[in-house]
């Protein structure tokens, strides 16, 4: 018999830098989660003065999404003693999809959901917002489908099939 799932899910995502897809999901799974879902980011090498993109933060201000505690951090923050164990880490880049990650306390439901670095797109202001506005609009489709499933599919002898199934649309 499957073990009910205690509200709130906790998820991680993971990016390489923890600036921008990453911290675009925490986010925005935050706001659209409505106490069913609590998010969290990192990222497997962030360089030392690690900031969330600013484009990533003006997107979601101007969505209505709340950034205030967003930051970037390693996702050592994570895999030690004292660390919230999470339910679900999704992976966001492929750079992080394809590395060793730690061991997670609890044993979480993994899934890889990839987007393209909305850093790398586009030369002018307008085309990079315009970049970061359609992967944060790619991550919320994801999210949103995530946050509707019923209850038995987020049980953790589903979540992770529920979630890999998520990647693919």
């Amino acid at each position: 018999m499957n073990e009910p799932q205690v509200f709130p899910l906790t998820v991680l995502f993971l990016c390489t830098h923890n600036s921008a897809r990453s911290i675009l999901a925490e986010a925005l799974l935050n706001d659209i989660g409505r106490g069913r879902f609590k998010a969290y980011s990192a990222g497997s090498n962030p360089s030392e003065n690690q900031q969330p993109n600013p484009f990533a933060l003006r997107v979601l201000q101007h969505a209505g999404v709340s950034t205030e505690g967003l930051y970037s951090k390693s996702w050592d923050a994570f895999s030690g003693l004292g660390a919230p164990t999470m339910d679900l880490i999704i992976t966001v880049c492929d750079n992080a999809a394809g590395e060793v990650c730690p061991i997670w306390p609890g044993h979480p439901a993994t899934a890889h959901w990839g987007y393209s670095d909305p850093s790398n797109l586009g030369d002018s202001e307008e085309e990079k917002l315009a970049a970061f506005n359609q992967t944060m609009l790619m991550i919320r489709r994801r999210l949103e489908l995530l946050t509707s499933l019923p209850k038995e599919k987020l049980e953790h002898t589903y979540l992770q099939q529920s979630a890999r199934d998520l990647s693919e649309l």
